[in-house]
C-alpha cells in the first residue's frame, strides 16, 4: 500500500523585478504525518543556495484553492483562472509562488487516497511520537 505521495510541479517565483522565474517544486504527502504536506524548493531557487522545504497543513492547501486561507507563515489563495498563489513569510522576507491549481488539486486528490480527510487521526502513531518526546528524559 502506498503511504507517501510525491509530485513534481512547475512553479513561478514572483520577485519585485519584472522577471518571473520558473522552478520545479516537489510536493510531498506522507501518511506518517497525515495532517501535513511538504513543499520543497531546489537549491538554485533559494537565497541560501540549498534545498528548502516548508511543511504546512494539507487543509490550508485545500481551502486556499477556493478562497484566501492562512494567517501565519504560509498563506494560500486563488489567483485568476487556474492559478493559485502560495506565500511564504519568513524573517528574511516573503516568497510568492504561482502554481497551477489543477496540479495542486491532482496532488491533493492523490493524498486523499492515502489518508482521507477527516480520518487522518487513524494514521497517527501516538505511542511512537510520545516515546520520541520522552526519549532521554529519564
Amino acid at each position: 500500500m502506498i503511504t507517501v505521495i510525491e509530485q513534481a510541479v512547475e512553479a513561478r517565483l514572483v520577485a519585485t523585478a519584472p522577471k518571473v522565474e520558473s522552478v520545479p517544486v516537489t510536493l510531498c504527502y506522507d501518511r506518517a504525518d497525515p495532517f501535513a504536506v511538504r513543499m520543497a524548493f531546489p537549491a538554485p531557487a533559494t537565497l541560501e543556495g540549498i534545498e528548502v522545504s516548508w511543511t504546512f497543513a494539507r487543509e490550508l492547501l485545500e481551502v486556499g484553492l477556493e478562497r484566501p486561507a492562512g494567517y501565519g507563515d504560509v498563506r494560500v489563495r486563488p489567483y485568476g483562472a487556474g492559478r493559485t498563489v502560495v506565500e511564504f513569510h519568513a524573517p528574511e522576507g516573503v516568497a510568492v509562488v504561482l502554481m497551477g491549481s489543477a496540479d495542486l488539486r491532482h496532488f491533493l486528490d492523490r493524498s486523499c487516497s492515502v489518508a482521507p480527510p477527516g480520518l487522518e487521526h487513524l494514521y497517527l502513531d501516538v505511542d511512537h511520537s510520545l516515546a520520541e518526546l520522552m526519549r532521554g528524559s529519564c
